[in-house]
């Protein structure tokens, strides 16, 4: 019973991350997973797909429907990170448990540092600046002039999607705390299109990694994974509505020390 009320409330907690801020939950799922349900890192990362992927898909749902969601540019995205999502994903469990929790833990400080930091157009108070009159917004940005400046961005957009795609593979996470300073300072979406339009791109990288994994990783322990997911999903829906209420630099923040959190935890059990 313990078990099952605490994949519960990880669970929610997950959904909420996943569809306030558009990633963050797969960094919160492996450590539940691992300290709260008792699995081992490599069993975390392939359960934590898991979630991640029906919890995102959810999300992208909502999303879609409002319309937020950026197909081209996430498909685009997508593309480039899949062939390496499937590749670590594929050779994750032989990684060694002090290696793969360790670097773990990089990545949960990184993701926390990214979402403490404030964002271009925040005053550092939660209100957001407007843009000057005679600037575009993000969305607007006119095309490239030529070809060059076409072939550097796509090649900036492809190295991106490529390291997200291996993150998501080999540590079971989403990468939405990348995907969405991505989506808006390389292909220049708005913060709420780049929100929506990373689940989409979480989604594609997760479930290419799960295919990489089909057979070979240790089958998931559905009575614990089951539960955990399915709070997952229906926080996924407060998650978006709770988005559209309070500030995304007050989220951000509340999610960052969750992450610092975590992420010295993982440190230590990595080292000690």
């Amino acid at each position: 019973m313990t078990a099952l009320v605490l994949g519960l409330a990880a669970g929610a907690v997950v959904g909420l991350a996943l569809g306030a801020l558009g990633g963050g939950g797969g960094v919160l799922a492996v450590p539940a997973l691992v300290y709260l349900l008792g699995l081992t890192p490599a069993e975390a990362t392939t359960a934590s797909l898991l979630i991640v992927t029906a919890t995102s898909a959810t999300a992208l749902y909502a999303h879609a429907r409002d319309g937020h969601v950026r197909w081209s540019a996430g498909l685009l995205f997508a593309a480039a990170g899949a062939v390496p999502a499937a590749l670590t994903g594929s050779v994750a469990d032989g990684v060694p448990r002090p290696v793969l929790t360790a670097a773990f833990a990089a990545v949960a400080a990184l993701a926390a540092l990214r979402m403490l930091r404030p964002a271009p157009d925040d005053d550092g108070t939660g209100h957001v600046r407007p843009a000057p009159a005679d600037r575009p917004a993000p969305a607007d940005r006119p095309a490239p002039a030529d070809r060059s400046e076409r072939a550097v961005r796509s090649v900036r957009i492809a190295a991106a999607g490529a390291g997200l795609g291996a993150v998501t593979g080999l540590l079971g996470v989403g990468g939405g705390f990348l995907a969405v300073p991505a989506l808006v300072g390389v292909v220049g979406l708005r913060m709420r299109a780049a929100v929506a339009t990373s689940l989409l791109v979480i989604t594609v990288n997760a479930l290419a990694a799960l295919a990489a994994r089909a057979g070979t990783a240790t089958p998931p322990d559905w009575a614990m994974i089951a539960p955990f997911t399915g709070a997952a999903v229906l926080a996924a829906w407060d998650g978006k509505r709770l988005a559209a209420r309070l500030r995304s630099s007050t989220l951000q923040r509340l999610f960052g020390y969750v992450l610092l959190g975590v992420a010295a935890l993982m440190l230590a059990d990595a080292v000690l």
